[in-house]
């Protein structure tokens, strides 16, 4: 696996928006907007996944309609998707994004905000609207209404989504590192927060089948994940670096961010302003960590220990 910070999108700190009553078009969008002529407003998408926080983040997106509109339809057009299963965020995205939208906005927790970074690429290469011009940028930003939304605490946000909205209005935008990850065929792969391999991989995996009991859901899946679990020896090499054999790794995490598994503050140092990622590893009951300088950390396994 290699995970280099990669290039830098266009990011709006959290973006806001509201819903629609037009007809919805395909893939399930919905906009305010009528006529073409309004486009000069531009386009905020929203994407809600309504199955985030065991149901609770669709709920608190239809009661935040209405203040989402009187805050935000004067200045934009807004549209909205509701998600209808995994990786529907990222072929939205996409598309929205080909369509000249100004920002795709994730509303939900960090596997929502997951996919609609992956949604910015193609094949490893940033996706462009096709008839905006070579200037023409999306910008991604985030409602934060999911179980942990560790990326937000990062920057100290709460769940509050009327706070998010304040700082859209405010239009903060800034500029966010993102990780690139390779698996065995090579396919690219981003993350925005933290990307983990091993125990904390397995813990998160079973964490999200107990949903339903909010932030205990990791208590539950790190007890689900350490049964049965073995530690394995790992190569490890960083910054391209020579090749390291580590003994009995039971984790190996790469943050852009500093926080993970609802509110664990696995990689502390972490900056996703900084254009580099910090690695973190944890063998023998001791933890090491090295800042990623732009470069890559790559690991192989090799075997159970």
């Amino acid at each position: 696996m290699a995970a280099p910070a990669t290039a830098r999108p266009s990011l709006i700190l959290p973006r806001a928006s509201s819903h629609s009553h037009s007809q919805p078009s395909a893939g399930g969008l919905t906009s305010d907007r009528v006529t073409a002529s309004n486009r000069r407003r531009g386009d905020f998408v929203f994407v809600v996944n309504p199955s985030g926080a065991n149901g609770r983040t669709g709920k608190q997106w239809k009661q935040l309609l209405p203040h989402l509109r009187t805050r935000l339809a004067d200045q934009c057009n807004i549209c909205e998707c509701i998600t209808s299963g995994p990786s529907h965020a990222i072929d939205v995205t996409r598309e929205a994004i080909k369509d000249g939208a100004d920002a795709v906005i994730a509303v939900g927790g960090d596997g929502t905000l997951h996919e609609v970074v992956n949604g910015f690429f193609w094949k490893g290469s940033p996706v462009r609207a096709l008839d905006r011009g070579p200037d023409h940028s999306t910008a991604l930003g985030l409602i934060p209404l999911g179980t942990g939304s560790d990326f937000a605490r990062t920057f100290g946000w709460t769940n509050d989504p009327r706070d998010a909205i304040d700082r859209i209005v405010r239009g903060v935008k800034s500029k966010l590192d993102i990780g690139a990850m390779e698996g065995p065929n090579r396919e690219p792969h981003f993350f925005v927060n933290v990307a983990d391999i091993h125990l904390s991989a397995k813990a998160g995996y079973f964490a999200s089948m107990y949903k339903r009991f909010g932030n205990l859901c990791y208590v539950f899946g790190a007890l689900r994940a350490f049964w049965g679990h073995n530690n394995r020896d790992m190569r490890i090499k960083v910054n391209g670096g020579e090749w390291r054999t580590v003994h009995k790794v039971t984790a190996l995490c790469i943050g852009n961010a500093k926080y993970f598994g609802g509110g664990m503050k696995i990689t502390p140092t972490a900056d996703p302003f900084s254009g580099n990622l910090e690695a973190v590893w944890r063998h023998a009951s001791v933890s090491e960590w090295c800042v990623v300088n732009k470069g890559s950390v790559n690991r192989s396994s090799r075997g159970d220990g």
